[in-house]
């Protein structure tokens, strides 16, 4: 009854009238938690992650905590607690914004969504409220204390504003199934290479990947970080008189996860240089398609398109209590530049090999004293290279 009152509490909160399909999935797991199938926390990476399940006990999705992220207070992996305390001078990334990886994740799904590449599985900010999560002592002895209150003078504890843990306000990210990290595929088809269409499929897949990873800047991109599902279908129901067999064409999907560190405030450029792993596969030799260029060049060549995702991100980041809107100026100048030279890439018919050497660049705001309908930018180069680079 406890857990029903407190999910009751904050589930306003986890209201997408824009995405009831989602929003009934945030719902299953409200259900599933009001029912103790809680959720389980992976025990990989550096912060508390969460597989979320539904009623039947099916994970259905991936919930990172804002406050259990690798530089959050009650980050449960102490590797992080450590590195803070014994080496300050290598903690963090100076060109992100700390602890707001959730927002990353969630923004990576939005900029997703907005250019139609359809590789992020739908993320938003959701709270979520769980026995499992990682809460401090004082958190947990105040909800015995309002539960046994509840129980035993209902009248004093009906009077609490919330009953039970506080939710925590994270990404909540749709789990994906049949795939697997690109790192396992990506050496397989090296020893069995594939068809030409399905090989094909797979280019136009990672040119997505490409194109999302440069916008948003992606600091933490390797090949164990995105996934690649391939099914290659066999339809054997022939009859008994037919030695026949009908293969299906293969299919081939990759997902882009693990989007909390990106928009940076600022390209790298102090130890290390973060670099897309991906640039070093053979596909990032090959000129970007004209499938990725019809489909990318007409959105981010328009100045309204780009300012409604910069307005549609500001939406998004100011809901963090540490919103700071010069850095998040800061960010969008950053994501502009990337906007910039990719635009010029795909129009120059470059390779991503190509794209990620070009200089970073970066497009401010002009200020101006004189009123204007409309804005005007003034670009940068920057010239401080990271200690540690990759070119």
């Amino acid at each position: 009854a406890a857990a029903a009152h407190a999910a009751q509490a904050h589930r306003e909160r986890n209201e997408f009238p824009e995405d009831p399909e989602f929003e009934a999935v945030v719902r299953q797991a409200e259900v599933a938690i009001e029912r103790c199938i809680f959720p389980e926390r992976i025990y990989q990476g550096s912060s508390g992650s969460y597989f979320v399940k539904d009623p039947q006990g099916r994970i259905i999705a991936v919930f990172k905590p804002k406050n259990e992220e690798p530089y959050g207070h009650l980050n449960p992996k102490w590797t992080k607690w450590l590195q803070k305390l014994c080496c300050p001078c290598c903690f963090g990334r100076d060109c992100l914004v700390l602890n707001q990886g959730y927002l990353s994740e969630a923004g990576a799904s939005l900029v997703d969504q907005k250019l139609e590449l359809n590789i992020v599985p739908r993320t938003k900010v959701v709270y979520l409220a769980s026995e499992t999560f990682n809460y401090s002592a004082i958190d947990r002895v105040k909800s015995r204390g309002k539960r046994l209150a509840l129980e035993k003078v209902p009248k004093v504890g009906q009077r609490f504003n919330r009953i039970g843990l506080p939710p925590k306000v994270g990404s909540f990210q749709l789990f994906v199934e049949g795939y697997k990290d690109a790192d396992y595929w990506l050496r397989r088809f090296e020893a069995e290479p594939l068809p030409e269409n399905t090989n094909r499929q797979l280019l136009l897949q990672f040119e997505r990947l490409v194109v999302l990873d440069y916008i948003i800047r992606n600091t933490d991109r390797g090949n164990d970080n995105w996934l690649i599902k391939y099914d290659c279908p066999m339809d054997s129901s022939s009859s008994r008189d037919t030695d026949w067999v009908v293969v299906k064409e293969p299919v081939i999907k990759v997902a882009a996860i693990d989007n909390g560190l990106a928009f940076p405030l600022k390209h790298p450029d102090s130890w290390r240089a973060y670099p897309f792993y991906w640039a070093w596969l053979p596909q990032a030799k090959v000129p970007f398609s004209q499938e990725i260029k019809d489909l990318i060049l007409p959105k981010i060549s328009d100045p309204n398109f780009v300012k409604d995702l910069e307005e549609d991100l500001y939406e998004l980041f100011k809901k963090d209590p540490g919103f700071d809107r010069g850095q998040f100026h800061k960010q969008i100048a950053v994501m502009r530049g990337q906007i910039l030279n990719l635009t010029q890439a795909l129009k120059d018919n470059k390779s991503p090999l190509h794209l990620v050497q070009m200089p970073p660049v970066i497009v401010e705001t002009a200020r101006s004293h004189q009123r204007s309908s409309s804005e005007s930018y003034t670009q940068s180069f920057q010239s401080r290279k990271p200690f540690f680079s990759w070119w």
